[in-house]
């Protein structure tokens, strides 16, 4: 099982996801992904395999059991999102530049950011007081920032905003 809600559209040449980053395509016994990441910014997800495999879920899956169907113009701009990456990689392709150009960036500049591809990008400060005033400033210069706030153990170390980068994104 692999859950690809970060992956779907952006991972792997034609941005199938983490499967096709590796390559193991039709490997996965279940794959589950979100609709509100890079297709389409909405809300939703989803889970698929083999037709037994999710007829089985349907009938066990609490989630699944007490959910509502998705507004149809969700499943219209998701269905756009994957026929439009299915014609071309040009969106996908300015996204990793963009994150490629971002994470170099912010690296140089002295930030603490965890390594890797990926177009969500923690920028790690291990403190939740500097890293919620960090997120403040950013917006004060309009650059929206997630916070992240970890609990627990793992709270002294995982405080950090996140940048979510888009395809959108100019220079």
């Amino acid at each position: 099982m692999v859950d690809d809600s970060h992956a779907t559209g952006f991972m792997g040449r034609t941005g199938r996801g983490t499967h096709e980053h590796n390559g193991v395509l039709g490997r996965i016994d279940i794959l589950t992904g979100t609709l509100g990441k890079a297709l389409s910014g909405g809300a939703g997800g989803y889970t698929s395999g083999r037709k037994e495999i999710i007829a089985l879920l349907r009938q066990r899956s609490r989630p699944y059991l007490f959910s509502n169907s998705l507004p149809p113009v969700v499943v219209g701009a998701a269905l756009k999102a994957v026929e439009l990456l299915g014609a071309s990689t040009e969106w996908r392709d300015r996204l990793e530049s963009n994150t490629q150009q971002f994470r170099t960036g912010i690296a140089a500049a002295g930030f603490n950011i965890v390594e890797g591809i990926h177009p969500i990008v923690p920028i790690m400060f291990g403190d939740a007081v500097v890293a919620g005033k960090m997120a403040e400033r950013l917006l004060d210069h309009g650059i929206y920032v997630d916070r992240v706030f970890l609990s627990g153990r793992a709270a002294r170390k995982g405080a950090h905003p996140s940048a979510n980068l888009s395809r959108a994104h100019e220079r």
